[in-house]
């Protein structure tokens, strides 16, 4: 009885010694578009266009969705939003944030930035907080552009859940669906 009790205890210390182990910061290059990235040194234009350009399709992917541009705007302010390639089930317009920005990681943590496969990810900035760049998981990065540690879970793509949000009617207060999304302020 003693002997399983203490086999527990220690099977649950090395899971969590192994959730923290793979929670280390890594390495990412935050850009506002494809000439910031090239001046930065380690970064050539054709890497820099190619991650821009992956971030581009993700964007359609993971970005927040919205029934209509006022619902959007109130999240990521007047006129940063976009209309999205989507359709609601109804056939009605879907609306998304631009993308004010992309983040680049390595996809092998500790390779080398000139000839490791990167990927990349849209990068938005909220009407609550105009100055520093969230993730489509609504993950916070600073607005400070260039390259710099973040935790793992920000470094990931973002989820491949998507719901569009609704709001409003009758004074409703809004409602999400099964995404991973946190306000951005409404």
């Amino acid at each position: 009885m003693k002997r399983s009790k203490s086999l527990k205890l220690f099977l649950m210390g090395a899971t969590a010694l192994t959730l923290v182990a793979c929670d280390e910061p890594q390495d990412v290059a935050v850009f506002e578009n494809t000439e910031q990235c090239a001046r930065q040194d380690g970064f050539d234009q054709n890497a820099c266009e190619t991650s821009f350009k992956a971030a581009q399709a993700e964007h359609i992917r993971v970005a927040p969705k919205y029934t209509s541009t006022a619902d959007c705007e109130v999240d990521f302010g007047a006129k940063q939003c976009e209309v999205a390639p989507q359709r609601t089930s109804s056939g009605g317009g879907v609306f998304m944030p631009m993308m004010m920005g992309y983040m680049m990681g390595s996809v092998l943590s500790g390779g080398s930035r000139g000839g490791a496969r990167m990927t990349s990810q849209p990068l938005y900035r909220s009407a609550d907080d105009p100055k520093s760049f969230r993730t489509g998981d609504n993950q916070k990065i600073s607005g400070k552009t260039g390259i710099r540690k973040v935790a793992s879970n920000v470094a990931r793509a973002p989820s491949t859940k998507t719901s569009t949000i609704r709001r409003g009617g009758f004074g409703a207060t809004a409602t999400r669906t099964t995404r991973r999304f946190r306000s951005y302020g409404g």
